[in-house]
């Protein structure tokens, strides 16, 4: 098995099973974006807003400069790729599977011949 840091693979995983937390890193993905704005699409208390934001600060998923009372959010997309690597890891096993499918796929396609279509005029 492939090692990654495990604590550090949970905690983005963690954050990434929330589609509040997915959203907010969709939007953050085009720019930057103070809290206010990063949580204002959302049904939620800005308390709440600041619960997922500090989950994906735990990740280091984003990070935050507080310039004032201006806390800014910025993307930090690097972590996700030690779950993309675990991820991978495991992509041999569906390849195999799907290669088996389309064997047995073709094969049946093989037996399966496709019979022309009777003419209904005429008697058999």
């Amino acid at each position: 098995m492939v090692e990654y840091e495990a604590p550090q693979l949970d905690a983005v995983f963690r954050a990434l099973a929330d589609p509040t937390r997915r959203a907010m890193l969709a939007a953050l993905s085009s720019q930057p974006l103070p809290v206010g704005e990063l949580a204002a699409p959302f049904d939620i208390s800005l308390a709440a807003a600041s619960k997922h934001i500090q989950v994906l600060e735990r990740a280091g998923l984003i990070q935050r400069t507080i310039t004032g009372r201006t806390h800014l959010c910025q993307l930090n997309a690097a972590p996700m790729h030690a779950g993309l690597e675990w991820i991978r890891h495991y992509e041999r096993f569906w390849q195999q599977r799907v290669d088996v499918l389309e064997a047995l796929l073709k094969a049946e396609d093989k037996v399966r011949k496709p019979r022309a279509p009777r003419n209904p005029r005429r008697k058999p």
